[in-house]
């Protein structure tokens, strides 16, 4: 954010040139901040009710924690995907309060909204193996401020553990189905449900599953309407849908 833009801006607001809802469209837009290697687009959170996300995979542990320590300023929570455990280690160094979740691979800077009361999101998955992704896509709803139940371990392998479910899958506003091999949980689920499914290929599964790509296209070619496919391993991805999703559903359950 530039000082001087925003000062011009409010002064304006003061003399009544512009109105409060124009200036508020104005400062969705504000100028990013070039720190170099990276440049932060703060105003995000205003935008899009959740400030920027930082990608950790491709960047060094030095160049994360810089982005960190510039965003935390402007922004009330951080989250970091893709992880490594000596990422973590040199943004505890800008940011001693930062959470790890090692298995999700994400990092987390500041304090979640608190969780609505009404309303939740499920993220079920086909096998244990899949348990690292779910948990992606269930900590990123949490730390937008879903609340978030699990079913893991319930696939079509064995499908009366799936029924078993039938309560939390009937209650939620938006199902998480988290799947590798032949990716089917999606498309039972969706066939038992009223509410959107977003669906989550894995790179779990033997040679034919070819790291996921098979998973993905049997939920992309899915009879069931009402399935919505994120990209291979894309925890991150189903998990902000699904929080979007779940905030805006109004539906008390």
């Amino acid at each position: 954010m530039n000082s001087e833009h925003l000062r011009q801006l409010l002064e304006k607001v003061k003399s009544g040139d512009i109105g409060v809802g124009e200036a508020l469209d104005q400062l969705k837009f504000m100028p990013y901040e070039d720190i170099g290697f990276a440049k932060l687009d703060h105003h995000r959170l205003l935008r899009r009710g959740f400030a920027e996300v930082i990608l950790c995979k491709g960047k060094t542990p030095d160049q994360v924690a810089g982005i960190v320590k510039r965003m935390a300023l402007s922004a009330g929570t951080t989250l970091a995907t893709k992880a490594s455990p000596g990422v973590f280690d040199a943004v505890r160094q800008v940011a001693p309060g930062a959470r790890y979740h090692q298995l999700a691979g994400l990092i987390v800077i500041g304090d979640a909204p608190p969780a609505a009361a009404e309303g939740y999101i499920l993220i079920v998955t086909a096998g244990t193996g899949d348990i690292q992704v779910a948990e992606e896509a269930a900590i990123t709803a949490e730390t937008m401020g879903s609340r978030v139940e699990r079913a893991y371990d319930v696939g079509v392998a064995g499908l009366h553990r799936l029924l078993d479910c039938k309560d939390k899958l009937l209650g939620a506003n938006v199902v998480v189905a988290v799947a590798g091999m032949e990716g089917a949980l999606a498309s039972v689920v969706s066939g038992m449900v009223d509410t959107p499914v977003i669906a989550v290929p894995t790179s779990v599964g033997y040679g034919a599953s070819f790291e996921g790509l098979a998973a993905l296209l049997g939920m992309l070619n899915s009879c069931s309407p009402g399935v919505a496919v994120v990209n291979i391993d894309n925890g991150f991805g189903a998990g902000y849908l699904a929080s979007m999703i779940n905030r805006r559903s109004g539906v008390k359950r």
